[in-house]
């Protein structure tokens, strides 16, 4: 199947379709005849979905479980229309998203103040409501069944506040969601991963990132699936970057002088020279230039994520998912 990986454990890795190629991973996890699906990319990514299930003889009445890691859009936004195509299936959500799967224009808002209205609905489409009565809220503590394959739910804020890692009992692994931080398999040294953590608007928190990626070390993972791409190994070792650059671009943030867009240019210069520094840490057989453009996109995201952490120091910002 083009476009798929088959991981260990009865996990295959659907390249989403979203941005460029292996950029987002949609996981499908095959159980004992039955499936559950963890993350779903956006409305152009569920034709995909479906032809990996019927190549891998899952009918789509045998999928009991979506499982979303949060409910940003490279993530969630095609899980209404997803759901409409798998009759039998429950949508696994943090409790705080639920009310945005019901109801997605809040959530169409926000990503088009990212993005601009005319990017984001090119992007995702239009967003297709799922019935509450479909949704499965969970938080932390949560157990969910695919037959005998238990997965235990994480609340693990720092990215977002609706954001949950899913823990494989059968695969020792973690779905992370960007909890884990973004891996592009463009940067691989001899199939050695690196990981970046991503600031992402609008609820970046680094103490609450570092005790989340603090929590899933504690479980001993094999492996992390991640949505920005798949999966990964060598994990302490992983941990400990993504915890010294949440630290650096923090520093960068808070080195920055001013405040709109010529802090935002500031900070995203110093989140360019983090990245040529890694460049050379890592040993990247890739150009600077090259590396700078794999992550350009989340470099920008970073910024602004910076940007608004850091107008949150000075104002309390209001309760929101």
């Amino acid at each position: 199947m083009q476009d798929v990986i088959a991981h260990p454990d009865g996990i295959h890795a659907i390249d989403s379709g979203y941005g460029r190629p292996q950029l987002a991973a949609i996981h499908v996890v095959v159980h004992e005849g039955r499936a559950a699906i963890v993350d779903t990319g956006s409305n152009a990514s569920v034709p995909r979905v479906l032809a990996v299930l019927a190549a891998l003889g899952v009918a789509p009445a045998a999928v009991d479980w979506v499982m979303l890691t949060h409910i940003h859009l490279d993530h969630a936004g095609g899980a209404g229309s997803l759901m409409c195509a798998l009759p039998n299936a429950r949508l696994v959500v943090h409790s705080r998203g639920v009310r945005h799967m019901v109801d997605p224009s809040r959530l169409w808002e926000g990503t088009a103040a990212v993005y601009g209205a005319e990017r984001a609905f090119q992007l995702y489409g239009r967003l297709v409501p799922v019935p509450e009565a479909r949704i499965h809220a969970v938080g932390d503590g949560d157990r969910v069944r695919l037959g005998s394959r238990l997965f235990h739910i994480l609340d693990t804020p720092g990215h977002a506040r609706h954001h949950i890692c899913i823990w494989d009992d059968e695969a020792r692994a973690f779905f992370t969601g960007d909890t884990f931080g973004l891996s592009y398999r463009e940067l691989d040294v001899d199939g050695r991963a690196f990981c970046f953590p991503t600031t992402t608007p609008t609820q970046f928190d680094p103490d609450a990132l570092h005790n989340s990626i603090e929590r899933m070390l504690a479980f001993g993972p094999e492996a992390m699936y991640l949505t920005h791409y798949s999966r990964v190994t060598e994990v302490p070792r992983l941990a400990a970057d993504l915890h010294r650059l949440i630290d650096t671009q923090v520093a960068v943030a808070r080195a920055a002088r001013g405040n709109g867009v010529a802090r935002h240019v500031e900070i995203l210069a110093g989140l360019e020279q983090i990245v040529r520094e890694e460049a050379a840490r890592q040993g990247w057989t890739v150009s600077e230039d090259t590396a700078l453009e794999v992550l350009r996109d989340d470099l920008e995201l970073n910024a602004q994520g910076l940007g608004v952490w850091l107008d949150s120091l000075q104002v309390p910002e209001p309760e929101t998912v």
